[in-house]
């Protein structure tokens, strides 16, 4: 397809074009205008491990494999927790004194472990306030961590921290930088497709370059004006 058609059926069907950019701008400019969602934040990491109270293991004299197994999978436990929003009400309560500012909805939290190492990383846009976090992380794993993991008993984990990062400058995720650009570039890449899939079902002759690609000749065309 030549791109002189391709310029006529963009012309024709302009209006198809322009009307999911319109769409799409109605959420996209004002998101683009307020700049507060794409300030950068800061992250601390924090390795810990974690164990059940050893006198709850049943374990041969001498064998410690049961030992690792259940520090591992529950480090692993300890990772989806991390994430949910259990944790943050834990958070909240225990951050009311110290840093009443601090807001749930604008923590991030990203958990994994490698066997009985557990990390996680917390990201929050007031390095002050992400101190206070990640100060008030393990504490709360050893205070309230059986109230959600019914196979500890009555006695809560015990994590220990093995280190603990500085609050480092984290910049925003790209969809927060990007995201009203990219919303509004697909929202064209769509109007383009809709002109085209329109022009295909047109049923109507509009040009002399019509009947020529549906191969019938044309002998002469009357002037519009």
């Amino acid at each position: 397809m030549e791109l002189r058609e391709i310029g006529l059926i963009l012309r024709r069907w302009w209006w198809l074009v322009l009307a999911p950019v319109v769409v799409a701008a109605l959420f996209a400019v004002p998101t683009l205008l307020n700049r507060t969602q794409a300030a950068p934040g800061y992250a601390i990491t924090l390795l810990y491990s974690a164990f059940q109270d050893l006198d709850g293991l049943p374990r041969p004299d001498g064998n410690y494999e049961d030992v690792w197994i259940s520090s591992e999978l529950l480090v692993n436990a300890f990772s989806d927790w991390l994430k949910g929003s259990t944790f943050k009400d834990e958070l909240t309560r225990a951050l009311a004194g110290q840093q009443p500012d601090f807001d749930p909805a604008r923590l991030g939290v990203a958990a994994d472990n490698d066997r009985a190492v557990g990390t996680v990383t917390f990201i929050y846009p007031d390095a002050a306030v992400l101190q206070a976090i990640a100060e008030a992380a393990v504490p709360i794993m050893n205070a309230t961590s059986n109230d959600y993991f019914a196979q500890l008993g009555t006695a809560p984990a015990q994590a220990n921290l093995l280190s603990q990062s500085a609050a480092v400058p984290q910049n925003p995720p790209l969809p927060d930088r990007f995201g009203p650009l990219i919303q509004l570039a697909l929202a064209l890449a769509a109007g383009i497709g809709l002109a085209a899939l329109a022009n295909y079902l047109d049923p109507y002759v509009r040009a002399r370059r019509d009947l020529e690609l549906a191969g019938l000749p044309v002998l002469a065309a009357i002037p519009r004006r």
